[in-house]
């Protein structure tokens, strides 16, 4: 019966993982085959460099720019996106009244609910050109149209917003508004991720710290925030995958697809440049594998500091 189960799976999980290894594992070990020489993408001549494209990474002036960029997205967009979620979860879970049937949400919280996942349906790039309009640097955006009619923004001098190069808090402008921007459109799915994870927490524990005289604040702290550790770690990584991709976002909000001068390039901006405009897809390469190899590194950091007993209740 075993060796039949077992022949059984082993037949059902051959074609998914031919196609895995062809499609996914194959394509990533070529990149890495090219990354170890000076292939230009457009004919089969290329030679053998070595480590040179890798070594050559840490004296790429544009690279460590990108780099940086890419550092703050890894921080902030995490941050604020699961602190806004948790916020958001908690209030529409246990944030309302005590009344005989228990804790419970805000009134309408399933209508939030609906309300704030809404961008989750929308692909980023239709995001992306919804945001490009409401950012537009003329009367015709949403924001600078607003604000020029009510007075507080002058017609000749709008706000820049992602044509803004100049820094704010040590980082360029242009990468607060991206940020908003990544912000807004994955909170919701956060949200809901808490919410579902806030569901399975007994009420009796939420009714049991407020009888004891515990305030919504020291609840969510001591009692909400220490449960979900472990969904909050897992929505760590994810984002943080996210943070260091935002191509989608640099390419259709910025000028030049990583300006204006450079200040909002990332790496996948930068490898897209070289490979594409400077016709050097070894180095691009280079570029992708090691962005990779910084992910996957990562994400075992991230999941190995979080990690700890499963807390039973």
């Amino acid at each position: 019966m075993r060796h039949g189960v077992a022949r059984f799976v082993t037949g059902f999980l051959a074609l998914p993982v031919a196609l895995y290894l062809f499609y996914v594992v194959w394509p990533f070990l070529q990149a890495a085959g090219y990354s170890l020489t000076d292939w230009g993408g457009y004919s089969d001549k290329q030679s053998f460099v070595g480590l040179d494209n890798y070594v050559r990474l840490f004296s790429d002036e544009l690279i460590r720019k990108a780099f940086w960029h890419n550092v703050f997205f890894l921080v902030t967009v995490p941050l604020f996106t699961i602190a806004l979620a948790l916020f958001l979860a908690f209030l529409l879970n246990v944030g309302g009244r005590g009344d005989r049937a228990g804790i419970r949400g805000v009134f309408g919280s399933g209508f939030y609910k609906i309300v704030f996942f809404f961008p989750q349906v929308l692909s980023l790039v239709l995001i992306a050109v919804m945001w490009q309009r409401i950012y537009r640097t003329d009367e015709q955006g949403l924001i600078n149209g607003l604000l020029i009619k009510i007075g507080l923004v002058d017609a000749d001098n709008p706000i820049a917003f992602t044509a803004d190069p100049e820094p704010f808090l040590g980082v360029p402008a242009v990468l607060w508004w991206l940020l908003l921007i990544a912000v807004w459109s994955g909170v919701g799915f956060y949200m809901v991720l808490f919410s579902a994870a806030m569901q399975s927490i007994p009420r009796d524990i939420y009714e049991a710290a407020l009888l004891d005289g515990a305030s919504r604040f020291h609840t969510f702290f001591r009692v909400t925030l220490p449960l979900l550790r472990d969904t909050v770690s897992v929505a760590w990584v994810y984002l943080g995958f996210i943070a260091l991709d935002m191509y989608a976002l640099v390419f259709v909000m910025t000028p030049d697809q990583g300006g204006p001068n450079h200040t909002s390039e990332i790496f996948a901006s930068v490898l897209n440049f070289t490979a594409f405009q400077r016709g050097q897809y070894g180095y691009a390469c280079a570029m992708g594998v090691a962005l990779a190899i910084f992910t996957i590194l990562l994400a075992a950091l991230q999941l190995r500091i979080t990690r700890r007993e499963r807390i039973e209740f």
